[in-house]
């Protein structure tokens, strides 16, 4: 319409008038369409070229509609791109979660082969993220039990196995479950139970041998009894049974007697750090005990050397404290045969820590039991143990006694030549007063 309008006007202003203005008008008209037309594709071409390799932050890429509708497009594609923003940060976060979980997390593939998988999955199976990408992991983890349960294809069940890095000293057990989902895809979580089980296998075993050791003097008592109930003995032979029966009560009362300890440590807060108490009278009373011990055992004292440095105090409990001492010397007593000796050393340090030491001459220990010692019934000599009265909990009071104190306990030994238990208390649970009342 302006195109025929200025037509019009042009023919009847500068023209004959011979000439149309109609014709002019028309050509005009026509001429305007076309160019307008010509913009128009222009813009639009220049629409579709920003929508294809344009940058969604550059201003408008035209005027009129063609602008208005690339301003459009372009919040709508902002808005778009915060959308995919905010999804790829949860996925992120998501994945930083997996990386994080002590569970072994592998993303499996159709095939079975790995997509991706965290830390603890690594650390389990022993994989490589840059090399065993895309391998199938049934190549990769090659143990029978794994390979059984997935070739049975029974996944509501989860599969014992060992770790990578399991070794005969130290076992490491997974509990391995796969999950299938999505389109053929399957979810692989591991689990690291080796605590778990260990835990179970000392549960089993304290029952056994609690069991066991009640029976022991439980079948002599009974055997005694009958004895003395069927038959006819001399009063010498009656009153050699009664011993005999009187030491066996002894022993069950040793052994109720230290089951209740480790009960009592085990359930009990940990001792005040506030409360000293003084060692002197511990260790003076342990000499006592285990001087006579010394005397039941072997018939006379063994060469026992107490060299103790006065003045010295532990924050804790005096209870458990003069247990853990008794525990060790007496275990010292116990296996140091007569003749040799043993040396008990009570020294502060020069940072203000403490030392405790039993050093005896005994029949010492192999290297593979140390570990163990420290394990309730564990007996590197069972006979030998029972024969002296051992109930084969002793050590494993000291541990809990040293670990409720802040205490380090470590054991150094060679067979034949004897063995030396520590005990180092640190600065913050000693003290050493001018005065040897140890007052707060």
């Amino acid at each position: 319409m302006l195109g025929a309008a200025f037509g019009w006007w042009f023919s009847t202003q500068f023209l004959p008038p011979s000439q149309s203005g109609l014709a002019w008008a028309l050509a005009c008209a026509l001429l305007s369409s076309y160019a307008w037309h010509v913009l128009d594709v222009a813009l639009a071409m220049r629409l579709l070229h920003w929508l294809n390799f344009g940058d969604i932050s550059r201003t408008r890429v035209g005027v009129g509609l063609w602008g208005d509708i690339s301003d459009r497009v372009r919040r709508l594609m902002r808005s778009q791109d915060r959308a995919v923003a905010q999804r790829d940060d949860r996925f992120q976060d998501f994945l930083a979660a997996m990386q994080a979980s002590p569970n072994g997390v592998v993303l499996l593939d159709e095939d079975l082969r790995i997509e991706w998988c965290n830390q603890s999955a690594q650390s389990h199976f022993g994989l490589d993220v840059s090399r065993d990408l895309l391998q199938h992991f049934g190549n990769l983890v090659r143990d029978p039990g794994f390979g059984a349960y997935l070739a049975a294809g029974d996944f509501e069940r989860d599969v014992l196995m060992p770790g990578r890095r399991s070794t005969l000293a130290k076992p490491v057990r997974l509990s391995v479950h796969m999950h299938p989902y999505g389109d053929g895809r399957t979810l692989l979580l591991s689990r690291d139970v080796t605590a778990v089980e260990q835990a179970e296998a000392m549960r089993r075993d304290f029952v056994a041998n609690v069991s066991h050791e009640i029976r022991t003097p439980l079948t002599v008592l009974s055997g005694f009894i009958e004895t003395l109930q069927s038959l006819n003995l001399s009063d010498s032979e009656r009153v050699q049974y009664l011993q005999l029966m009187a030491q066996q009560a002894d022993r069950m009362q040793s052994l109720v007697s230290d089951l209740l300890t480790l009960s009592r440590l085990e359930g009990s807060p940990l001792p005040s750090a506030q409360e000293w108490v003084p060692m002197g009278p511990i260790f003076d009373q342990c000499r006592q005990e285990v001087t006579e011990l010394s005397r039941v055992l072997w018939g006379q004292p063994q060469g026992l050397e107490f060299d103790i440095e006065s003045g010295i105090c532990v924050a804790g409990s005096a209870v458990e404290l003069h247990s853990a001492m008794l525990n060790l010397i007496g275990n010292a007593v116990r296996y140091t045969p007569e003749g040799k000796n043993i040396y008990v050393h009570w020294r502060a340090q020069g940072d203000g820590s403490a030392v405790f030491e039993v050093r005896d001459e005994g029949v010492g220990i192999a290297a593979e039991h140390i570990p163990r010692l420290t394990e309730r019934f564990y007996r590197v000599d069972r006979s030998r143990s029972r024969d002296t009265g051992g109930t084969g909990l002793g050590l494993a009071i000291v541990k809990h006694v040293t670990q409720r104190h802040g205490a380090e306990l470590s054991i150094v030994s060679t067979p034949g030549e004897g063995s030396t238990f520590k005990v180092h208390f640190g600065q913050a649970r000693v003290k050493i007063p001018s005065e040897p009342t140890c007052a707060a």
